[in-house]
């Protein structure tokens, strides 16, 4: 390699997209098209154009289990998950509310499902050691390093802890994020997290994604609240707080009918521009809207945050609304 080459860094583009749901009525419309990756099909060839494609999975696979048909209780069929090759996901985050809504088998099932299709599970695994230890894809020579975390594991169904899902503790992240950092050059965590249909993030929201930054990560990528809450340059870090609904059936909302994915360019190991994608989403996927740009904007200290009075809406005073 020449001193010219070595000089060039590789760029890398990410996407990063928002809950998927396919059960329900997302799956009586599969079933209506007889195209288990219908849900997909519009937003696959933008998705699959980025170097690494990241999604939150609200619905467990499983060959057995609850129906899935309605309620709170999710199961997607194994056959859908045709929809998350169409997109070339590399990486989805099961650590969320309902990653024990099929059980044990479930749990299994969906982080072997998963890998068996190329897909790399973050937030659970086999063990809890696996659920902690993340994953590393390199891409252009740059080792992207996965985390994910969850609120709750239970969704009201369960009254014991499996701890094969991994979830939000700062102490147990930071040591998780430097452990990663040994073996990656860019740390990403998935943060499953905050008070549903809120615009604005929650001081836990806060708190857990500025522990994330300041532990090393670079960037912190939100999910749970199902509508969109503001981005926010944090130290050398970048916060998606809540990216909102990717494919959903809840339509007796018009702000969960619009979710955002988050695109952001890597030079190297910085981030050299970021942006958010607003999507529609419709009974038959989701659909792109025009992109808009985040602005840069001076780097919040990282040192001692200064945290939202409890009575204030928790959203510091650097974060832009996208």
């Amino acid at each position: 390699m020449t001193p010219d080459q070595a000089a060039v860094r590789p760029v890398n583009r990410l996407l990063f997209g928002g809950d998927v749901m396919l059960c329900r009525d997302v799956a009586r419309r599969i079933r209506e098209t007889n195209d288990p990756s219908h849900p997909f099909v519009k937003i696959a060839p933008l998705l699959a154009s980025a170097d690494l494609t990241f999604v939150n999975l609200e619905s467990p696979f499983a060959d057995k289990g609850p129906p899935g048909e309605d309620g709170l209780v999710f199961r997607a069929r194994p056959e859908t998950i045709s929809g998350l090759v169409l997109a070339g996901v590399d990486v989805a985050s099961t650590a969320n509310n309902h990653a024990r809504d099929c059980g044990d088998h479930g749990l299994a099932y969906t982080v072997a499902w998963l890998r068996e299709h190329h897909i790399e599970p973050v937030g659970t695994g086999e063990n809890p050691e696996k659920a902690h230890a993340g994953v590393v894809l390199e891409r252009h020579g740059v080792r992207f390093g996965f985390l994910g975390y969850t609120f709750d594991q239970s969704n009201g169904n369960w009254h014991d802890v499996d701890w094969r899902v991994a979830v939000l503790d700062i102490p147990t992240m930071q040591d998780d994020v430097a452990a990663l950092l040994k073996k990656a050059d860019v740390v990403i965590v998935s943060m499953h997290n905050g008070n549903e249909y809120q615009k604005t993030p929650s001081r836990a929201q806060v708190d857990f994604a500025h522990a994330a930054i300041d532990a090393g990560a670079t960037l912190v990528i939100g999910h749970h609240p199902h509508v969109t809450q503001p981005v926010e340059r944090y130290g050398r870090g970048v916060i998606f707080y809540s990216l909102g609904n990717l494919v959903f059936d809840q339509f007796q909302r018009v702000e969960t009918q619009h979710g955002e994915i988050a695109e952001v360019v890597f030079t190297g190991k910085d981030v050299t521009r970021t942006s958010v994608i607003p999507v529609r989403i419709t009974r038959d996927g989701p659909e792109v809207e025009p992109p808009r740009i985040v602005p840069p904007n001076p780097p919040a200290k990282s040192k001692k945050p200064v945290t939202p009075p409890e009575e204030q809406p928790a959203v510091p005073a650097r974060t832009q609304q996208t």
